[in-house]
């Protein structure tokens, strides 16, 4: 249910990948991208939806720097990248693992980044089929 505040913009709970295994299934068979900021897993889902899930390590930063990453990385997944990959039909699971340097990182180089991955992973299914 959404809140007052977020105006019904929240991931609905069936787009993420929120189980350990689910989410290990993904680093085990998923093909890895890195970025400079951020290490990006995809492969295909084993539902009929497309999946995103976010992992962001400790690496001894506080809990509110690690929380401000995360919500960063969701806000970018759901605005940018979901519908990207929605509008080409693409039935994915999406995990984006934080790397250390990703604590340092501004939302446009991390936005940016993610839009780069988005852009190469399109061309990638466009020349598949």
């Amino acid at each position: 249910m959404s809140g007052p505040r977020d105006g019904g913009q929240r991931l609905p709970r069936t787009r993420r990948l929120t189980r350990g295994s689910e989410i290990q299934a993904v680093l085990r068979r998923g093909k890895r991208s890195r970025t400079a900021h951020l290490d990006v897993f995809d492969s295909a889902s084993p539902v009929a939806c497309l999946r995103v899930g976010v992992v962001v390590p400790r690496y001894r930063q506080t809990v509110v720097r690690r929380n401000l990453v995360k919500r960063r990385l969701r806000e970018i997944l759901r605005r940018e990248v979901l519908p990207r990959l929605e509008e080409a039909g693409l039935v994915l699971d999406v995990l984006v693992r934080a790397r250390r340097e990703a604590y340092d990182a501004r939302f446009a180089d991390l936005r940016e980044e993610l839009e780069r991955w988005t852009d190469r992973r399109l061309s990638r299914a466009a020349s598949s089929s």
